[in-house]
């Protein structure tokens, strides 16, 4: 059970405070509720493009790294479809550097020339390095269309096209910035050996005089369900042909969440799993496989990918894994097999608990996704799913007009 405060400044910012004494490093933690689904389609990349920003200066810090790293702090930050989250941790005397350094930004950026320039170019770097010039590196800016057609979804977190980064301009950054890097689009959770007193004094003279802005309401357009299946190939310079399956699922506040993450366990987590031992092990059709779901805060995704072993046909493979997906929809798995992925699950959950970070970003997410209170009732979520909700998402989920496959060939082979 995770024990936390809560209460929100009059602008509208949103803080947690969880007391942890058995460590003397404090974690701060700033999750925006901002992420690519919210850009422009003319316009992609800009939040993940702001996760760099906001390490270029702001207002009245020209070098955000410096002061943090004096006290003997650390940080990052992490961007993806849903939010921006800005993470640091320190030891709990120096706790006011971290309210001062995560206030600043929140107020203002130093909005220059110079700091667009450099961040636009590493952002671009990083857009040809990982997605561009790296095998496989550009699954998603294939499968993500492909799968969605109407959602913003359908772009990645790194953007559309590497020319809406090329062409970024600062009007374009602070317009961002002033739309959702508010302290009313924002949470901020405080986990170690603090007290609840001491952190509403902090941030109270640390955010409290930050303005609330116009964030503007999400209203995103809802996916239409698929009817029909989507292919696509490829052929690139790449070591091994791979399959990339993808099929619409439940969001992550959907009552069937729990039981679909525990369906991909089922699949492929670990080399006792079903995927690894009849098409890696027994058949080898496969050299790797894997199963996994997106976990979006909208409807998601449920992906399955593979790397075939030379001299494998792409039809006999995509059909081995299909066969495997039949299997789970017409029958029960038995008690022993799902008691084995919940025990797993339930492992890595109290593992996320020892670390004063992971609690303060799990707070805050669950916090966004409605109360930071279900983060202690995510064991008992997992536990309460039976075989057969199992085998009813797997045929909800595993139908032919639900998928998008992307067939990615070596030309090599």
């Amino acid at each position: 059970m995770i024990k936390f405060d809560k209460f929100t400044l009059k602008n509208g910012l949103k803080v947690i405070v969880h007391k942890d004494k058995s460590t003397p490093i404090v974690a701060i933690n700033v999750l925006y509720d901002v992420g690519s689904r919210d850009e422009n389609p003319n316009k992609t990349g800009f939040a993940h493009l702001f996760e760099h920003l906001m390490f270029g200066g702001s207002k009245n810090i020209p070098i955000y790294d410096k002061p943090l790293q004096k006290v003997g702090g650390e940080n990052n930050a992490f961007t993806n479809s849903n939010i921006t989250n800005y993470y640091l941790t320190l030891p709990k005397d120096n706790i006011e550097t971290g309210f001062w350094l995560e206030s600043d930004r929140m107020l203002s950026l130093a909005f220059s020339e110079k700091s667009l320039n450099v961040q636009r170019n590493v952002v671009i770097e990083e857009y040809k390095q990982r997605y561009l010039n790296q095998p496989y590196g550009d699954v998603w800016l294939m499968l993500k269309p492909l799968a969605y057609k109407k959602h913003p979804y359908r772009w990645s977190t790194i953007g559309k096209d590497i020319s809406h980064i090329e062409n970024v301009n600062l009007d374009d950054v602070k317009d961002f910035f002033y739309k959702y890097y508010a302290p009313n689009n924002a949470i901020l959770t405080i986990a170690g050996d603090v007290e609840t007193e001491q952190i509403k004094e902090l941030s109270e003279k640390w955010f409290g005089a930050i303005e609330k802005r116009n964030v503007p309401v999400r209203n995103l357009i809802k996916e239409p369900e698929q009817v029909e299946k989507r292919e696509l190939s490829v052929k690139k310079d790449v070591p091994f042909n791979a399959i990339y399956k993808a099929y619409h699922m439940c969001s992550r506040n959907d009552e069937n969440y729990y039981a679909t993450d525990l369906l991909s366990d089922v699949l492929s987590n670990g080399k006792s799993s079903r995927l690894y031992q009849s098409l890696v092990k027994k058949q080898k059709i496969f050299s790797n496989i894997d199963a996994y779901i997106t976990g979006d805060i909208d409807n998601g995704l449920f992906v399955i990918t593979g790397q075939l072993i030379k001299g494998i046909d792409m039809t006999v493979a995509n059909k081995s894994i299909e066969k495997e997906l039949d299997l789970i929809k017409n029958n029960y798995i038995s008690e022993y097999e799902l008691t084995k992925v919940k025990n797993k699950v339930e492992t890595i959950l109290e593992l996320s608990e020892m670390s004063v970070l992971n609690k303060a970003m799990n707070l805050s997410y669950h916090e966004l996704l409605g109360d930071a209170k279900y983060i202690n009732f995510e064991s008992e979520n997992y536990s309460k799913v039976r075989p057969e909700q199992i085998n009813n998402i797997a045929k909800d989920i595993f139908k032919e007009t639900n998928s998008s496959t992307l067939f990615y060939y070596s030309e090599e082979q």
